[in-house]
């Protein structure tokens, strides 16, 4: 049976999604440990994708392919009594055997936060990057509307030795402003390695007033890793939402 997964993490204490070798500390490898000890047998997590550590998920996707007599409810419940209290599984339901939680996205959304309100949040540094203005808001957003729409975005990925294409389409980029925090709001068919982090570093340097809304085009056409801004901090970054069209036939 093949068992799809609703997850919602604080990466603030992982090496982010993906199991490695050398540590124990990631989402995948927690989600592994618990699914075969209910089972009894090694499960393979998929997940829609890697998120880096430090980073977090309100609605990360993933699936796996197990036999048990429990329910999806039974599944739910006991995934989220033996996780650690920073992770917890919302929903599971059973999907088409050929359904893959990475392959089958059709887009994702991530959300990176800053704080710009000098008076530290104790509650929410976890969660959100501090960093004061003043930034020029329209400035951003004219950027963001240049690098919106299907691009080769080698300029904002931070493997430098990708063999693969880095052609990706951003479907939106929003910017939204309250009176403590900037929001960065990004929906893809895909992202890059580090990419939502450096787009963001990037329109914050235009927001400063430390490169041209204009300049996107020359970014991207660059197709150079030193052409773009700053990879912003982890903490700030989590992902919202993965959407599918449709299961497979």
């Amino acid at each position: 049976m093949n068992y799809k997964f609703l997850i919602q993490y604080d990466g603030s204490r992982y090496s982010g999604w993906q199991k490695q070798g050398n540590t124990q500390k990631t989402i995948q490898g927690k989600m592994e440990a618990v699914l075969g000890k209910m089972t009894g047998t090694q499960v393979e997590v998929h997940g829609s994708g890697r998120t880096d550590a430090g980073v977090h998920a309100y609605g990360q996707t993933a699936n796996a392919h197990f036999q048990t007599d429990l329910s999806v409810n039974q599944i739910r419940d006991y995934l989220n009594q033996y996780l650690p209290e920073d992770i917890a599984v919302l929903e599971v339901t059973t999907v088409h055997p050929r359904f893959h939680s990475r392959l089958n996205a059709s887009k994702k959304t991530y959300c990176y936060r800053i704080r710009t309100n000098p008076l530290r949040d104790v509650f929410g540094r976890k969660y959100t990057y501090s960093m004061e203005g003043p930034f020029d808001v329209h400035a951003m957003r004219r950027a963001a509307a240049l690098l919106t729409g299907t691009h080769d975005f080698t300029s904002f990925c931070a493997n430098r030795r990708m063999k693969k294409s880095a052609v990706r389409t951003i479907y939106e980029i929003r910017i939204e402003q309250t009176e403590d925090e900037l929001e960065f709001w990004f929906t893809g068919d895909g992202f890059l390695q580090y990419m939502v982090r450096i787009l963001t570093g990037t329109l914050v340097e235009t927001g400063l007033g430390k490169r041209e809304a204009d300049s996107m085009t020359a970014v991207l056409e660059a197709k150079n890793r030193d052409a773009a801004g700053m990879t912003m901090p982890p903490q700030g970054l989590a992902l919202m939402n993965v959407f599918y069209m449709k299961e497979p036939v």
